[in-house]
């Protein structure tokens, strides 16, 4: 039986369509599923039945979720699991993660309301950062250099009146030489690295921010497999900050990562890596591919 993988997606972007060649160069062409359009029907798993591996490239976190859980449910393996995407799509519960299991990583405090999350922000000391506990992009992550920059935002964040605004999660800030860390690790291996450079004190590249290579052999790559594995990541990009006293910090870990332009900065066919991965997850596929 030939190897049948599936694909999920909101949107097929650049990403995505690399992966699906990079499939294809390996002899399987993925079924793509736009899961907006799709019925998952819990009573009855014949639809999943023939299916080899599911890949999640779901751009909403709520629909990736959803369609993973009940995909697992039904004994599908997906990339990644849901375990995965619900602690790296949650800051606290990566911040939680990569504490139990020891990874360096910037102090958090947080408050649930106005008085505490102003305390918490006191506690960690100015200046400070403010962050959503769901978010990407740098969306609404603010820095905080004094008491009244604190207070407009954790007001500004209490009168948003959602409830994830209502959870004020609080990280230090570290003074990082104008540039901070990608790692992508897959399949438990440092594979490419980029280094994301900004004038701006966000480096994200959605912001503007510019990239190179960078090795990720040593202490770069120890460090991000150690917070893959702490979140049972398969595929994640680990965010690094060079800390001036502490070191290299696990930031943030992304669990549906972009790497349009980390291709060409790195050198690595990151999605040909990926690919390579998924299909060695899938039993029997040397005797698969050749029947």
């Amino acid at each position: 039986m030939p190897v049948r993988v599936v694909m999920l997606h909101s949107r097929v972007r650049v990403e995505e369509r690399m992966l699906l060649d990079s499939f294809e160069r390996l002899g399987v062409v993925c079924d793509v599923v736009d899961v907006r359009s799709e019925v998952f029907d819990l009573s009855d798993a014949s639809r999943w039945s023939g299916v080899d591996l599911v890949l999640d490239r779901s751009m909403s976190l709520t629909s990736s979720l959803s369609a993973v859980r009940v995909l697992e449910a039904m004994g599908v393996r997906c990339v990644n699991p849901s375990e995965t995407i619900e602690i790296c799509s949650d800051k606290l519960r990566t911040s939680l993660a990569l504490e139990r299991a020891g990874v360096p990583t910037p102090r958090v405090c947080v408050g649930l309301g106005q008085e505490s999350a102003l305390e918490a922000v006191e506690k960690i000391g100015y200046p400070a950062v403010i962050k959503p506990t769901v978010g990407s992009w740098g969306r609404l992550v603010s820095r905080v250099n004094d008491r009244d920059a604190a207070e407009a935002v954790i007001e500004h964040r209490a009168v948003l009146g959602s409830a994830q605004q209502q959870v004020l999660y609080v990280q230090e800030h570290i003074a990082k030489p104008g540039r901070d860390l990608r790692v992508f690790v897959v399949g438990g291996e440092a594979v490419a690295g980029i280094a994301r450079s900004s004038e701006h004190w966000l480096t994200n590249t959605a912001l503007g921010a510019t990239t190179c290579g960078i090795d990720v052999s040593g202490e770069v790559g120890e460090i991000s497999r150690r917070a893959a594995a702490c979140v049972g990541g398969d595929i994640v990009a680990v965010d690094l900050l060079e800390c001036p006293q502490r070191g290299l910090l696990v930031n943030e870990l992304n669990h549906s990562m972009e790497f349009r332009n980390s291709v060409d900065a790195s050198g690595v066919d990151i999605p040909g890596r990926v690919a390579e991965y998924a299909l060695g997850l899938v039993p029997n596929r040397a005797e698969g591919a050749s029947a």
